[in-house]
This record gives C-alpha cells, structure tokens and sequence, in this order.
C-alpha cells in the first residue's frame, strides 16, 4: 500500500480509537497482552516479519519459486570465457578499427591511450554439449552443464564506470536510492519462508582487483524496510548484533520483545507510521533467526559427496563455494531471493593470471549449484543467474606484451547465463561481431533481463509498482521493457 494511505488510513483510526472510543482502544491493547504457550504479543499476520506480498500477485502461475544469482563484481570478460571468434586470432595486435568503435564512449583509464591493439583470449577453447558450445578452458565444470544452461551473449548496460553499472543493473536505474531486484521481489511476494528474511546476500572476495560494495545495491530504496537484503557474513556471527549478551536467555529476550512492541504498537496506533510496523517485524525476525541461522550455517549434517561436489574450499567459510552451499540450504527453506556477490574481476592489468585464479574460485561450485539443484528435483523451481555488470574492451589495457595485458570496462556487450525454472537449457542467444565490441543479434538491455527474472517468478514488471514522488515506480524504469520469451522454454 501507498504509505500516504497507509497514514490516512491509520489516521482515522487513531482519531476514532481517541476521540469516540477510548475503551475500545483499552480492548484492543488487552488483547495485545495474552499470554500461553508459544504465544507473542506481537505475532499478527503484519508484523511476524515475514513478508506477506501483495494481495493480486502473482500475476499469473511462476515457473521460479527462488532466485539465486550469482553476481560476479567487477565485471567478468566474456571474450576471454563464452564469447570465442575464432577470427580474433588473425586480428591480434592490430589496431581497433574506428568503423568498430564508433566513437563509442571509453573511459578515462583509456581515453588517453595513443592505440587501441585487439588482444585475442589467451586461452584455448572446445565445444561442449549437444549443441558443440564454445566454452574458454578457464570454466571446464561450466562447461559439463551448458546442456542445462542459456547462455546469453548480447546483454548491454548504458554504464561504464563500476558504481553505476552495479547499481544499474541491480535497482534498475544507475542513480542510487531505489529498490534493489531482490527487494521488489520481497515486497511483490513475500516470503513463504517463516524463519529468515525474504532476501539474503552473501559477499566473497577473489584474489584480483576489487571493487567496492555499498549495501545499498541489496537496499529497499523507497519500499518499506523490512524488504531490503539481510547479510550473511563467514564469521562466528553471520547476522550482526543476532546474538543475546552476556546474562540475557531466550526467555528474558522474548519478554523483552513483548513489551517493546506494546510501546511500538501504540506508537503506531497514535502516528501511523508504516514503518514503526516494520520496526516489530524486524524484532521477531531477529528472535526466530537466533535458532534458524546457526541451523543453517552448520554443514555437519551435509555428506561428504556434497563437500566433493563443491570443490576444495566448500568447508571454509567466506569462500565462494561454502556460499553456494549455504544458498542451496537456503532455497530449501524457502528463501525466494538469494544473491552471492564474488568479488575481484575488475582486470585492467594482469588479466591472464587474475581471470584464472578467479574463474578457478567459481567454476566448480557454480556448476555444482545447478546440478545439485537439478539432483534434488529443485530446478525446475529455482532461477540460477550469472553475470556481472558489463563485459571487458577487445582492445588492451596498457602495454601489450607477449603473455599479459589487460582489458577495460565495456558495457556494449557482455554476456550471462540463466539455468533453471523454465528457461530454455542448452541454448546461446545473441550475437556480436567478429570483434566481441558490438550487439549484431538479439540485443537484451538490462531492464530486459530483470523483466525476465520477474516473468519467471510470475511477475508482470509493469504492473508491480510503488507509488513515490508522485510516480508510479517500477523495477524496469520508465523505458519500455520486454521480456525474452526466445529465453523460455
């Protein structure tokens, strides 16, 4: 609901309950105090913490019950993992041509280089599935899945600089202060999931160059706030301040909590504010993630052939594959938006050694999420996404030498791959040309992609709106956006 109406709303109630009704307003506190087994005073369908969603949605029957994306910060080069030209070897170290770039804006990292020389992947690549796939020697557990993966190659953002290419691709504008993909998904469906937040992020760090996070790229913006992203860190504490101190019980937090959200209730009886009913949905999402989370944290109870699956590093906490695994036990409690940022694939330098070590990081684990997910019967319902927020330059970075470079941000082109819930597996969509620097096939803008993901989980991009600055506000922007049914199966 508006928050305007919310208040109007609230507002007349306030005055009825001070002005007519003073004993009725004494009833409706009493009941907020009941006490038995199991009961809380603060447990009602608006503030258990777990997001409801909104009444008409979805839309029309999901395919994806959860997302998972797996965002890769910094940007990942697709010329150097999926989009091979084999004519690109015949160019290397010639001179970019200017019918290629167009005038096309670069940035300042570049822009005062005197040439532009082509750098052709410095690594093999074989074909793979039924359909002889092109996949760089970087991914080779990638590459065993791509009969049940899309891989789309024409996505394009406006953005050319990190920050507003992150944030672009993850709210949808490149202006910070507006809700976040995951977010809208909270606030749009809600959460079946009774025992942790609608929307969970969990960062790793690979060993390149890394580019700052700001926790608002998983913010609520403008919705209410309980529908922002909650962090999970690798550490004793994965939520911050979830733990009681020293000389509370559970017993003594739970009337704690009772009675605070009596002076929250009547807070928001007299002034009406939406907000203060987030404030007691947070407090009791708290209090039942103290249980749930060192539930989930805990792998003892996975079998070693889940550890084997995931690689090396699936037992050491903060590492890619460890979170991929948490992501799965995730999804299996229900948690619809689940986002695993990776970073250190900002390359300007030294490509061909970072781009392995980080692909290195990935690789297993990822290809291990999609066929665990497929292994337990959960792909059909779970969208599995990965990217990052543009691609890298054809041309070098720098100096060319015989065995190092590196490549610059490009947003004309990059590429991505979607698996799972009801998209079309084994297929490659998009075309570039011979110099993987321009889209000359089937071009997918970011609002695209997010419309998509929407669609997916039953959502109408247009019609899931926020009413704020007198806008109708929505994930996709005032543009108009399509969804890829060419991606559907």
């Amino acid at each position: 609901m508006n928050p305007l109406e919310e208040y109007q709303r609230n507002l007349t109630r306030r005055q009825l309950l001070t002005h007519a009704a003073r004993p009725l307003g004494a009833a409706a506190l009493a009941t907020l105090i009941k006490t038995g087994p199991g009961y809380s005073a603060n447990q009602t369908p608006e503030n258990t913490g777990t997001p409801a969603g909104l009444p008409d949605l979805p839309h029309f029957a999901p395919r994806a019950k959860r997302v998972i994306y797996l965002f890769m910060c910094g940007g990942p080069s697709h010329i150097d993992t999926f989009d091979f030209k084999p004519a690109l070897r015949k160019l290397h170290g010639q001179e970019l041509p200017d019918s290629v770039r167009q005038g096309q804006r670069i940035t300042g990292m570049t822009s005062g280089q005197d040439s532009f020389p082509v750098v052709a992947p410095m690594f093999d690549f074989k074909r793979h599935g039924q359909h002889g796939t092109y996949v760089s020697e970087l991914l080779p557990y990638t590459s065993s899945i791509v009969d049940d993966i899309a891989i789309v190659k024409s996505v394009n953002t406006e953005a050319i600089n990190h920050d507003p290419a992150i944030t672009y691709i993850n709210t949808g504008v490149q202006q910070p202060g507006k809700p976040s993909l995951g977010s809208w998904v909270s606030y749009g469906l809600g959460s079946p999931s009774h025992n942790f937040p609608a929307y969970i992020v969990m960062i790793s760090a690979g060993k390149g160059q890394k580019q700052a996070l700001y926790n608002r790229l998983w913010g609520n913006g403008f919705l209410p706030s309980q529908h922002q992203g909650v962090t999970f860190r690798s550490g004793n504490s994965p939520v911050l301040y979830l733990n009681n101190p020293t000389g509370i019980d559970h017993e003594m937090r739970r009337r704690m909590l009772d009675q605070l959200a009596l002076i929250n209730q009547q807070q928001f009886d007299e002034f009406g504010d939406p907000e203060t009913q987030a404030r007691i949905a947070q407090y009791e999402m708290a209090f039942r993630m103290q249980t749930s989370v060192p539930e989930l944290m805990d792998l003892q109870d996975e079998p070693e052939r889940v550890f084997e699956m995931y690689g090396p590093n699936a037992r050491q906490p903060g590492t890619f594959a460890r979170n991929c695994i948490v992501a799965r036990r995730l999804s299996e409690r229900g948690v619809p938006y689940i986002q695993l940022f990776h970073r250190g694939w900002d390359q300007h330098s030294s490509l061909p050694r970072l781009i392995r070590g980080q692909c290195h990081d990935i690789d297993r684990p990822a290809a291990a999420l999609v066929q665990d997910l497929k292994q337990r019967g959960m792909l059909d319902e779970t969208l599995v996404v990965w990217g990052g927020e543009f691609g890298r330059t054809i041309y070098s970075q720098g100096e060319l030498t015989k065995d190092n470079h590196g490549r610059d941000h490009h947003g004309r082109c990059f590429t991505i791959w979607m698996a799972g819930a009801g998209i079309k597996p084994g297929i490659e969509y998009g075309k570039t040309d011979d110099h993987c620097y321009n889209i000359i096939e089937n071009p997918v803008p970011i609002r695209d992609m997010n419309a998509t993901i929407l669609n997916q989980m039953g959502v109408d991009h247009n019609r899931l709106t926020f009413r704020y600055q007198g806008l109708d506000q929505k994930l996709t922007g005032v543009e108009p956006a399509y969804v890829v049914d060419q991606l559907l199966a």
